[in-house]
């Protein structure tokens, strides 16, 4: 991935996140500095299996449900939006101090389409990554998000069997 650049995966097929993930293995393995921060994936999080690849590639997940926001009481969303809110701010630092090389915000189109993240909040987001390339993986693509974007790829499931 060239300096600074977006990629979005995003569509309503299987892949998106290992895909990006993909991505984070290819990074470290050129030596470069990979931050993963997951959002909305509940107690369905590969998160754990990641951080065996610490710390080559640093894996953040600020949400405490084990179940999907969508799942989840208004009450307990309320209180999952503050550790979603969290999590962009720490993504802010972590662009801010050149933490990384890479720095993938997974399902961040989900927290916009859910109204945590506004549109304009993202786009600022972006613009603080000076020469950090990001991946942002999601469902659904706006229009006003996919022109900010320098690669988008759009994931569609055509056929899917479980693997055992």
């Amino acid at each position: 991935m060239e300096k600074g650049t977006i990629c979005i995966y995003a569509g309503d097929g299987r892949g998106k996140s290992p895909a990006a993930i993909g991505r984070a293995v290819q990074a470290a393995m050129d030596g470069k500095r990979v931050v993963i921060i997951q959002f909305l994936k509940g107690g369905l999080s590969d998160s754990e299996f990641l951080r065996r690849m610490e710390p080559e590639i640093k894996v953040f997940r600020f949400e405490k449900s084990w179940e999907t926001y969508g799942e989840l009481s208004r009450e307990k969303q309320q209180e999952e939006t503050v550790n979603i809110k969290n999590g962009i701010g720490f993504a802010k630092k972590v662009l801010a101090t050149g933490e990384c090389d890479l720095l993938i915000l997974d399902e961040v189109l989900g927290v916009v389409e859910n109204g945590i993240l506004s549109v304009e909040e993202l786009k600022e987001l972006l613009q603080c990554r000076e020469e950090t390339g990001i991946i942002l993986t999601g469902i659904h693509l706006c229009d006003e998000i996919c022109v900010l974007a320098d690669e988008v790829s759009r994931i569609e499931t055509v056929k899917f069997k479980v693997w055992e």
